[in-house]
């Protein structure tokens, strides 16, 4: 396959692909360091030290967040610009469809929470996190994508000035400090987690462009070009996701109303980039892959929605509330993001399968696939 085909087939969604691909991936020699009443019991202490250190590094507090919304809302995240993954949707009759609802079960949170900061009443520099579920029934389900989606689900009002790169590292170097955090705590409780042939996360996150990483390795795909950074930066964040690229490609497709990736931004270099968003990404030594933690940026305004929607040829969206609202500056600029609880806790406690951190379905071929390697998912 030439390297354009590559790339095209590179955007087309997560996952791995097929069965016998992911069987000579999954490790053949794991052994899980925790047994299945102590991985339970780390499960919550790091959920704990997370939620609670997010709340304080960010100033944000707890909320509640739906796991079904109304499809006319507008207010269902799409996860890319494409169309290709559809949130499950289903009838309310109620009241003998006299006063019917048409609802959707969320993808994401993304678009709720920057509507819920005012709703809340959240000022700048404050902000909200939630214990977000959702379902994305179009995923091919592997060892670190599953139908069943958990995140913190996190955002925080901010103001013009903040719409900045500076400010967005600053953010996500508060993050980074709460999950090395969640490390150390979770091996001070479980010290058989503290094993040489896994080393612990870098006290230190390297930031890269997307632009950047494309220059380096300009022939190969997103997810090799990501594998092949993670050689030398075992964490890092790639900025500006969504912006077409010198080759003609995003790096990955994203959503063209919620982060913005459209904004000139300079490298230190005083390289013009674009975008004020990106993905925390680790290399995983149990698995021996690439394995993201995060996506998060700062939220489209007003001009840069226009731009984006434009782009994509989705000014169509303009119709919905949500939408409407960001034009007629009626909610918060913001920042927000989303930090997979599972994904995470894969790395903490050292798993080769979402499957051992959540409860979820699997395919019988994965199941068995899984057991036969001695990965034992939660059933």
């Amino acid at each position: 396959m030439n390297p354009l085909a590559d790339k095209r087939a590179d955007l087309a969604g997560p996952g791995i692909g097929n069965y016998a691909e992911l069987e000579k991936i999954l490790p053949q020699d794991y052994s899980s360091l925790l047994n299945p009443k102590d991985t339970q019991k780390a499960i919550f202490a790091a959920k704990n030290y997370i939620e609670e250190n997010l709340c304080k590094e960010l100033n944000l507090m707890m909320v509640t967040v739906p796991l079904i919304v109304d499809v006319d809302s507008g207010v269902n995240d799409y996860l890319d610009r494409d169309g290709s993954r559809t949130p499950i949707q289903f009838h309310i009759s109620n009241d003998r469809d006299v006063h019917p609802i048409d609802a959707q079960v969320v993808q994401a949170a993304t678009k709720w929470k920057r509507v819920a900061l005012q709703r809340f009443g959240m000022q700048q520099g404050e902000g909200l996190c939630t214990d977000m579920r959702a379902v994305r029934k179009d995923y091919f389900l592997d060892h670190d994508h599953s139908a069943y989606v958990d995140q913190w689900d996190w955002e925080r009002a901010i103001t013009p000035d903040q719409r900045s790169l500076d400010f967005l590292k600053l953010i996500v170097n508060g993050i980074w400090k709460v999950l090395t955090g969640a490390e150390k705590h979770v091996q001070e409780a479980f010290p058989q987690l503290k094993d040489p042939r896994y080393l612990n996360l870098p006290e230190q996150l390297t930031f890269l462009h997307a632009e950047e990483i494309l220059d380096l390795y300009p022939d190969l795909p997103r997810k090799q070009r990501e594998t092949a950074i993670l050689q030398k930066y075992p964490a890092v964040f790639i900025i500006g996701i969504g912006w077409t690229l010198a080759d003609g490609y995003p790096h990955e497709m994203r959503a063209a109303d919620y982060d913005d990736w459209v904004t000139e931004t300079h490298s230190p270099e005083g390289r013009t980039m674009h975008g004020l968003n990106g993905d925390i990404l680790v290399w995983n030594p149990v698995t021996r892959r690439r394995h993201e933690l995060s996506s998060m940026g700062i939220r489209v305004n007003a001009e840069t929605l226009r731009q984006q929607l434009t782009l994509t040829n989705q000014l169509d969206f303009l119709k919905y509330p949500y939408h409407q609202a960001i034009v007629n500056h009626e909610i918060p600029l913001s920042i927000g993001g989303g930090i997979g609880q599972s994904r995470t806790l894969m790395t903490l406690l050292r798993k080769a399968h979402l499957g051992e951190v959540s409860a979820t379905v699997w395919p019988k071929v994965l199941k068995e696939m899984c057991a036969k390697k001695n990965i034992h998912v939660i059933e």
